[in-house]
């Protein structure tokens, strides 16, 4: 396993009302949340990264506003007329 490091200013801290020991597993969070929503990461290596179950990972969507399925356009219509 690999570690990052990252240096958050007070201020941001405050603005994110995050206390330092809160910082790290929100950030570890967000940062799924966003690789997810971008196709980066499946919803299982982004748990991962979050360091929480899959369950919770896809239960948590919502509290960020991700979809947890992102359908282009035209598989929509595929599926519609599918169904």
């Amino acid at each position: 396993m690999s570690q990052v490091t990252m240096d958050v200013s007070k201020s941001s801290l405050k603005a994110f009302n995050l206390t330092d020991v809160d910082a790290g597993p929100e950030l570890r969070v967000a940062a799924a949340m966003k690789l997810f929503e971008l196709g980066r990461l499946s919803s299982g290596a982004a748990a991962e990264l979050a360091e929480i179950s899959k369950t919770e990972f896809l239960a948590r969507l919502g509290d960020y506003q991700v979809p947890a399925f992102s359908l282009t356009e035209d598989e929509l219509k595929s599926d519609l007329a599918n169904a």
